[in-house]
């Protein structure tokens, strides 16, 4: 999940993440960022082979989290699961949507204060400076990164 993403889902009502069955592998790799925006996945293309399992996967990866995530499975060429997902979205209300904008907005300035206070830093002077404090038997990388 890019920060992009995390940016739009703070700024929306409510954050579906469309999903199909060949995201299995990918999934893992991406799941934290997932569960903190999403507030429903959706399966689509939930015809085809390893589905099911997939959407079952899921289901129970979102069990394991604080929150309660709904998920729907969908065919979108055929209309299949979608009154249940429109349902969903008309009726759904988290409760928690000024936290989670909370949150969201905080991971962001985080990011900010992060890239303002790095933008005048050199790599090649940062590690130049480095490889001089290694010198010193006494270096403590935090005593290091507080003075430079």
């Amino acid at each position: 999940v890019g920060q992009s993403e995390v940016e739009i889902a703070g700024l929306a009502d409510k954050t579906i993440v469309v999903l199909v069955p060949e995201s299995g592998d990918e999934i893992q790799n991406i799941k934290s960022g997932l569960m903190e925006i999403a507030d429903c996945f959706v399966v689509n293309k939930a015809d085809r082979e390893g589905a099911d399992t997939f959407a079952n996967n899921l289901k129970k990866m979102v069990h394991q989290g604080v929150k309660d995530i709904s998920v729907f499975k969908t065919v979108a060429e055929k209309s299949t699961g979608i009154d249940d997902l429109c349902n969903w979205i008309i009726n759904f209300e988290s409760g928690n949507e000024s936290e989670r904008k909370t949150f969201l907005f905080a991971e962001k300035a985080l990011k900010l204060i992060q890239q303002e206070k790095m933008k005048n830093i050199d790599k090649k002077k940062l590690r130049d400076a480095v490889r001089e404090a290694l010198k010193n038997d006494n270096f403590n990388i935090y005593r290091f990164a507080d003075e430079f």
